[in-house]
C-alpha cells in the first residue's frame, strides 16, 4: 500500500508542481524573476532587421502592452511564419521566464513550443 501512495505522491507532484503558473499579460509585472504562462492577445508586433529581432505586444497594442516577448534572429528561423504577422490578433498562451526590461515585462521565446495558439480564441 505505501509502494502505490508514493508511487501517486510522485506522480502528482510531477503532473502539478512542475507546470508554470497560469496569468493575465496585466499582471506579468508581479512575476518578474518567475517562470509563468501568459495567456492573452497579442496585438501586433515588428521585426526589427537591424538588431534581428522580433517584438510582439501581448496585452494591448505598443507602447501601451503589458508584455513584450522578444524573438531573436536564431530563434525567428524556427518559425515557419514571420511570427509578427502570424500571431497578430490570434489569443496565446507563452510559457517562460518574465524579466525586467527597462521597466516593462518581457519574456523571450527560445523554443517554438512555448507559444501556443487558443483555437477557441483564434481570429
Amino acid at each position: 500500500m505505501k509502494k502505490y501512495l508514493l508511487a501517486f505522491s510522485f506522480v502528482a507532484l510531477a503532473t502539478t508542481g512542475l507546470q508554470a503558473q497560469s496569468i493575465t499579460p496585466q499582471d506579468a509585472s508581479k512575476h518578474i524573476g518567475e517562470t509563468v504562462t501568459v495567456c492573452g492577445k497579442i496585438f501586433g508586433g515588428r521585426f526589427f532587421e537591424k538588431n534581428d529581432r522580433t517584438l510582439l505586444n501581448m496585452g494591448a497594442a505598443y507602447p501601451n502592452n503589458s508584455l513584450t516577448i522578444l524573438i531573436d534572429g536564431e530563434n525567428r528561423k524556427k518559425f515557419t511564419n514571420p511570427p509578427e504577422d502570424f500571431y497578430t490578433n490570434k489569443e496565446v498562451c507563452i510559457t517562460g521566464a518574465i524579466r525586467d526590461f527597462k521597466g516593462k515585462p518581457e519574456m523571450e521565446i527560445v523554443e517554438i513550443s512555448q507559444i501556443v495558439v487558443n483555437e477557441a480564441g483564434a481570429k
